[in-house]
């Protein structure tokens, strides 16, 4: 079975920076992409960044490119999200997620604005971040 669990997540000042991380399980294969969304109350899902780990590409959301970074510890079955000069508007719940049945292009996918369509096919349960101004 697999399982997604996120931390990280808390109350930061703008400019700050906070490392997510999401403990991935149950995986038997690298068949299959992992990522990061948001979604912040009254908005829509948000897609951040993803890796593909079929062949390691990596794509990062225009919103978010330059200020995170999405990395992943093999080792450990993590995946993090370094958020760096963090702006109030970035304030919502981030949750990893996996996608397996297109992986490569559900990952290019889940970047563009307006993928609310795509939906994963696991999740967690999300971690909270809150930017002060």
């Amino acid at each position: 079975e697999v399982r997604l669990a996120e931390s990280g997540g808390g109350l930061v000042q703008t400019g700050g920076s906070l490392r997510l991380s999401c403990a991935a399980s149950g995986f038997t294969s690298d068949d299959y992409a992992i990522g990061w969304f948001r979604q912040a109350p009254g908005a829509v899902r948000e897609g951040l960044a993803c890796i593909d780990k079929s062949d390691s590409a990596i794509y990062y959301a225009d919103s978010v490119r330059g200020r995170f970074t999405i990395s992943s510890d093999n080792a450990k079955n993590t995946l993090f999200l370094q958020m760096n000069s963090l702006k109030p508007e970035d304030t919502a719940v981030y949750f990893c997620a996996a996608m397996t049945e297109y992986p490569g292009i559900e990952c290019s996918m889940m970047v563009l604005p307006g993928a609310v369509g795509l939906e994963p096919a696991y999740r967690g349960q999300g971690t909270q971040v809150t930017v002060s101004s």
